[in-house]
């Protein structure tokens, strides 16, 4: 079959989000054929390229999210009468919409019902097809949605009866800044990706994250009836909210935008054929934002676990690993709590003298990475200011912070296996990535409890609160005492991991959901014969099979191939290699 992969900020740009994911993917699925669609975030990431791609990818079409520039389309009396209808029902939609979550990361949340919340839903869907048929019309929204019009149709928004509270409050700037992002996000509506011989022409979109990078699935699911799958790692909406909390603007701005995201989330989980989280904290927020739970399928992201087999084949007790220290890999960065790991490593010192600690991970880009770097190397000379065994002789501190690539850690997978131990200190974390490749190395785990943790780790290891050293210093201790039990969790963690987190199993997965989501959708392309009589089997099943020579089968002059929606008159089949 041919799949339409939707990214935003990733595949196939050489740096981006879920990067790894979809070339794996990609490669594994060499049975279809993939045409990419890519939103890019900044003009750095579309200089640095793309990787180098499979021949499985047939077509790779991009667009900038960074950059609008004005397309120029002037827009008659009766376009902007129609633009004017549009956004006014979409803005109302937005300040009407009860915000997903109870305010604690969205301000300005109010409760209604679930009638009132189908009311709403439908309100926002039709809006938001509305503006994008008028594009299709008109060629491109970029200048009406930068206008006075639309700021103007915010604030009559803001100012109706039943608008969200914090909304009332909007000024002028507040409505300008929540225009300039609504322009932002809704850039697709604008493309021209979604004809008869673009995204029209695919069997199935497979959008990698929610969001802004779902919106051209949404829209080629109204104009061609292309079916949608949704793949969230991230939940773009929690996101959202943990940016919102930390920007540096007023509760009108941030309660609007989280009413738009709310809406825009909620649509794509409305429409979505079905929907693939990646673990069930990931699912639990798709069901809180209004996702049907028979649409959601769990599949875990895949990794390669030939990198670890070597140090998790020698994990058994034979390996070279020091019983005596405790490894820390990752992103160093706040919400890791590194802080929280250097008080607890005090606490296990006072029972275990001998141990250390060997963090290992580079900085988070951006200069509050290096300012953290440095604020927790400054924090753990204090803790153990002089570990010097006489008063002439140099000390040693017990904890080192080192980078992949050194001459002590050449490599990820070395990393974990200079430990006995390895820990998990954060206090957010999505899918801990760095515990599960521990769980390959066959390493013991202590981990917090924040995110997808427990689900990871199933029982193979030990997990307290976070933001609490004592407790988590109290189960490294436990760990460092019993080497016995360390191997048997080390031994079970890496089974669990061969079984749940390969590439294979990933593959796999999202293997047989194309088959299921394309074999529940309907044919959308009637062949008729001379007579224009409907051909009942006119459409050969070998139209799925992987080459071009079958689309010979389909073409007729002057029409794109997989015209969707429209009938193709029947041609006789063309002599072989002809057509390819």
């Amino acid at each position: 079959m041919r799949i339409g992969l939707l990214t935003e900020g990733g595949y196939p740009y050489v740096s981006g989000d879920a990067r790894l994911w979809c070339d794996r993917l990609v490669r594994g699925l060499e049975q279809h054929e993939f045409d990419i669609y890519a939103l890019s975030r900044s003009e750095r990431q579309e200089d640095e390229g793309w990787i180098q791609l499979p021949p499985q990818v047939s077509r790779v079409r991009t667009a900038p999210l960074w950059m609008a520039e004005d397309d120029g389309v002037v827009h008659g009396r009766r376009a902007r009468r129609r633009f004017a209808e549009c956004f006014g029902e979409l803005a109302a939609a937005v300040c009407a919409a009860p915000a997903v979550l109870d305010g604690s990361e969205a301000s300005g949340g109010v409760t209604a019902s679930e009638a009132s919340r189908g009311v709403v839903a439908d309100r926002f869907g039709n809006a938001l097809y509305g503006l994008a048929e008028l594009a299709r019309d008109e060629g491109g929204l970029v200048g009406a949605l930068r206008s006075e019009g639309a700021v103007r149709a915010l604030e009559r928004a803001c100012r109706a009866p039943g608008a969200l509270r914090a909304a009332r409050t909007a000024r002028v700037p507040d409505l300008l800044s929540v225009a300039a992002h609504i322009e932002r996000a809704l850039r697709p509506l604008s493309l021209d990706w979604y004809e008869d011989d673009g995204l029209g022409s695919v069997d199935l979109c497979h959008a990698t994250a929610g969001g802004e990078a779902a919106l051209p699935g949404l829209l080629a699911l109204h104009f061609a009836g292309v079916p949608l799958l949704v793949t969230e790692y991230g939940v773009q909406l929690r996101a959202h909210y943990l940016a919102s909390s930390a920007a540096e603007e007023s509760s009108a701005v941030r309660a609007l935008l989280a009413a738009f995201h709310g809406a825009l989330a909620a649509e794509v989980y409305r429409r979505a054929a079905l929907i693939t989280p990646g673990n069930t904290h990931a699912r639990r927020w798709q069901e809180r934002c209004g996702a049907d739970r028979a649409k959601l399928r769990t599949v875990y992201p895949g990794m390669e676990a030939a990198r670890f087999a070597e140090v998790g084949e020698r994990a058994d007790g034979s390996g070279c690993a020091d019983p005596d220290t405790l490894v820390w890999v990752g992103r160093i960065e706040p919400a890791k709590d590194l802080i929280s790991l250097l008080h607890s490593f005090a606490e296990v010192r006072k029972e275990a003298p001998k141990t250390r600690l060997r963090i290992v991970g580079a900085p988070a880009d951006g200069p509050e990475g290096a300012l953290y770097l440095a604020h927790c190397k400054a924090l753990a000379a204090q803790l153990f200011p002089d570990e010097a065994e006489g008063v002439h002789a140099v000390g040693d501190n017990p904890v080192s912070f080192e980078e992949i690539g050194g001459p002590e850690v050449p490599s990820l997978a070395e990393a974990y296996a200079s430990g006995s131990v390895v820990v998990l200190s954060s206090v957010v974390e999505g899918f801990p990535i760095s515990l599960v490749e521990a769980m390959f190395c066959g390493r013991a785990t202590v981990s917090t409890d924040v995110g997808a943790v427990v689900e990871v780790i199933g029982g193979t290891g030990l997990v307290v609160p976070p933001r609490n050293p004592r407790a988590l210093a109290e189960a490294c201790v436990a760990l460092l005492r019993d080497p016995e039990r360390r191997a048997r969790l080390g031994a079970a963690a890496r089974a669990r991991a061969l079984e749940l987190f390969t590439v294979e199993q990933n593959i796999t997965a999202f293997h047989g959901i194309y088959l299921e989501i394309v074999s529940r959708s309907p044919v959308r392309r009637l062949v008729v014969d001379d007579a224009g009589d409907p051909l009942p089997f006119g459409v050969p099943a070998e139209v799925h099979v992987p080459g071009r020579w079958t689309e010979a089968r389909l073409m007729v002059p002057g029409r794109p191939r997989w015209a969707a929606g429209a009938p193709v008159r029947a041609t006789a089949p063309l002599p072989a290699g002809e057509g390819a």
